[in-house]
């Protein structure tokens, strides 16, 4: 079994809140974790899509106090909307006894189902802990390719074989289009919606661009923006947005658009194989989006994420403005003799950045210029970490 990165923060959370969000996209690993914790600790696991288990909460006020010594682990808690006020109660009676941690933890598939409804009721009750699939951190150097390709949900990475994987991930998406969507909502055709996640996959690290996306597909611009709205709060894809400053420079507007896991961009867009996803010009873009989700994953909490670009030209992939240690800057290549543009430089005279980093497939670690290192993924990721 893979340890997982967020285990050690959702216990730091739980020691410091009575009640904890796990917040991620289906098969992420919440419910494995969930559990781990409960063999940890006294605690009781109910799974909100079964029967048998809401059965239980026919009386939730009175099952959940009488174990009210316990951890108790609500699992797709979007199933009993009604919870959340009674959680409040449960949880102020039980601070006046001396219960002021480690109370409930709920698991959701999305982050649209329980902003929504714990935001008002649980305000100052709750923390939120997003899990992430396995990055290049946790499965280490040597398999890092094979996470690029597979992508980072755990039962596709660990499948018997690429065959194996590729199906995974084929029923994932189309369980997600056919069930899980519509169950929190939405009514969006699946197909309609198949075509736009496979349209972002096609434009990978492109800039957002509603009006050309609503032609393709026969809708308005807000129409657009809505789907995109659903799939960002899914957590299925990433919106990053562009650096905004006032230095005067004309800098590009629009966000840039990923879908977070490579696995899914490769079987939205039917690469069954290695060969398949080297030989498509999307390859470039995967790997970019790839290592973003590793660095945005392992730098500190308060972190914020950008990239920059100006009309002139100027443009670095990444940057993350980390609390207490300034401003870092990252070009991606997927070359293993990276070579760095002249906007690259341009951008980083505009910023003038603490750090700059070349990320690249390679392992070696070295000085490409006085002030640009050149690194691997994992490299990058263990230096975020240190500053922890």
């Amino acid at each position: 079994m893979i340890e997982r990165r967020t285990k050690s923060e959702l216990v730091a959370r739980l020691d410091e809140s009575p009640a904890v969000a796990l917040l991620g996209p289906r098969q992420v690993g919440k419910t494995t974790l969930a559990h781990e914790m409960a063999d940890e600790r006294p605690s009781i696991y109910l799974d909100l899509e079964s029967d048998r288990d809401r059965a239980k909460l026919t009386d939730p006020e009175l099952y959940l106090e009488n174990h009210e010594g316990k951890l108790v682990i609500l699992d797709e808690v979007h199933r009993l909307p009604d919870l959340f006020q009674l959680l409040r109660g449960l949880i102020d009676r039980g601070r006046r006894k001396g219960l002021r941690t480690g109370r409930f933890l709920l698991l959701g598939s999305a982050s649209i189902d329980l902003l929504a409804q714990s935001g008002e009721s649980l305000a100052g009750r709750i923390a939120y802990l997003e899990m992430r699939p396995l990055d290049a951190l946790e499965v280490g150097d040597g398999d890092v390719d094979r996470l690029w390709i597979r992508g980072g949900f755990p039962d596709s990475y660990l499948a018997t074989s690429d065959a194996a994987s590729r199906r995974w991930r084929q029923d994932f998406v189309r369980t997600y289009l056919e069930r899980d969507i519509p169950m929190l909502g939405p009514r969006i055709p699946a197909e309609t919606l198949r075509r736009f996640w496979t349209m972002l996959a096609h434009h990978q690290s492109g800039l957002l661009n509603a009006s050309e996306l609503g032609r393709s597909l026969g809708v308005d611009s807000k129409t657009i923006a809505s789907y995109l709205d659903l799939l960002v709060d899914l957590l299925l894809v990433r919106r990053l947005e562009p650096w905004h400053s006032n230095s005067g420079k004309r800098l590009v507007k629009s966000p840039r658009v990923y879908v977070r896991d490579s696995g899914i961009v490769h079987t939205l867009l039917g690469l069954a194989t290695r060969e398949d996803v080297l030989g498509h010009p999307v390859a470039g873009a995967s790997w970019e989006g790839f290592a973003i989700e590793t660095l945005i994953s392992a730098a500190p909490e308060g972190t914020q994420a950008h990239f920059y670009r100006t009309s002139a030209g100027a443009e670095i992939d990444l940057l993350l403005t980390i609390p207490g240690h300034g401003l870092w800057a990252f070009e991606i290549k997927r070359s293993l003799s990276p070579k760095v543009e002249r906007g690259f430089h341009h951008a980083c005279a505009d910023l003038d950045p603490v750090r700059r980093i070349v990320i690249y497939p390679g392992e070696e670690t070295y000085k490409l210029a006085e002030n640009i290192e050149v690194c691997a993924i994992a490299e990058a990721g263990q230096w975020l970490l240190s500053l922890h």
